[in-house]
């Protein structure tokens, strides 16, 4: 909330550049907490915040860098970003940064060796073995890395695996975190952004699956009898995503036989399929994360998909 309303004010700035004074001093505080794309954003506002944000080292110690940006960003705008650093980056998050290659990693790993969170998941320009040769050179800092995201990097093996989980375990810190470990909810992972990951007692998000011996990320499930499974030591159903479809409201295993239509095309349970609302003319649900296919019906209660209004649309 803080951040939107600093992002109206720099907004409101921007418009009264002409004949008002400096911005306000709430803008600087919370440059630090801005997402990468408002940050460079704000830079663009006026000269004040320009040099706020080249000059301060503060809002470069942990890097994000997700959609839209993440289409566009190369080896050399992520080692000019970095810089700002001045090799203090202590967090760096590449969601689906298909054009970073191991050299552009790499290359920001070695001016930022204190870097304790590396999450590169769906970086599909990386290697196993750049990604090994990365961490690596973290494992050799003091505090080490306390997180790390892989998940979509291609041709991950079992080998690739053990060779990380090495480096991991050389951190006495990592040992005690990864004793806490917690059941991880496919529901729970798909909203990663209400989680603190090190809370689950998990340093790595992916594992070797016990059903096609994949490196992926495991889930386990919620219900009472695969509990009861995991805790007398039986792999149950405890697989990756494309093993075992899982409801995106509950994360609970879902049978083929139990399958339920949906308006979104995502997997549903059928306990969770009768509790969601239902389009007034198909009666099939859509989850909670794709609610913005449901427009208001008009004239009566309820809602209709998008796919059944763009068809009444066609025959009026």
């Amino acid at each position: 909330m803080e951040i939107a309303k600093s992002m109206e004010l720099a907004t409101f700035s921007q418009k009264q550049s002409s004949f008002a004074g400096p911005p306000h001093e709430a803008l600087f505080l919370v440059l630090a907490y801005l997402p990468l794309f408002e940050l460079l954003s704000m830079s663009a506002v006026c000269r004040s915040l320009r040099d706020a944000v080249e000059k301060d080292v503060l809002p470069w110690l942990n890097i994000i860098v997700e959609r839209p940006l993440s289409l566009r960003l190369s080896d050399e705008i992520l080692m000019k970003i970095a810089s700002k650093a001045n090799g203090r980056l202590r967090t760096l998050v590449l969601m689906y940064c298909a054009k970073i290659t191991d050299d552009g990693l790499q290359g920001v790993i070695d001016q930022n060796p204190l870097i304790s969170k590396l999450h590169i998941p769906g970086c599909t320009g990386l290697t196993p073995d750049g990604v090994i040769r990365a961490l690596q050179k973290l494992s050799d800092c003091q505090d080490g890395l306390k997180s790390l995201w892989i998940n979509g990097i291609a041709n991950m093996k079992k080998e690739h695996l053990e060779r990380l989980q090495f480096y991991l375990q050389t951190n006495q810190k990592l040992r005690q975190i990864q004793q806490k470990r917690r059941p991880l909810l496919y529901h729970n992972y798909r909203r990663l952004q209400a989680y603190r990951w090190e809370e689950l007692g998990r340093v790595i998000d992916v594992e070797l699956c016990p059903k096609c011996n994949e490196v992926r990320v495991v889930f386990d499930c919620p219900r009472e009898e695969c509990k009861r499974k995991r805790e007398n030591s039986m792999t149950g159903c405890r697989m990756c995503m494309f093993c075992i479809p899982r409801c995106e409201e509950c994360g609970k295993c879902v049978e083929n036989g139990d399958l339920e239509e949906t308006v979104c095309a995502d997997t549903l349970c059928p306990d969770c399929w009768i509790q969601l609302p239902k389009c007034n003319f198909c009666n099939k649900p859509c989850c909670t994360q794709h609610a913005n296919m449901q427009i208001a019906s008009t004239g009566s209660i309820g809602w209709i998909c998008s796919l059944c209004h763009d068809k009444s649309e066609g025959f009026e």
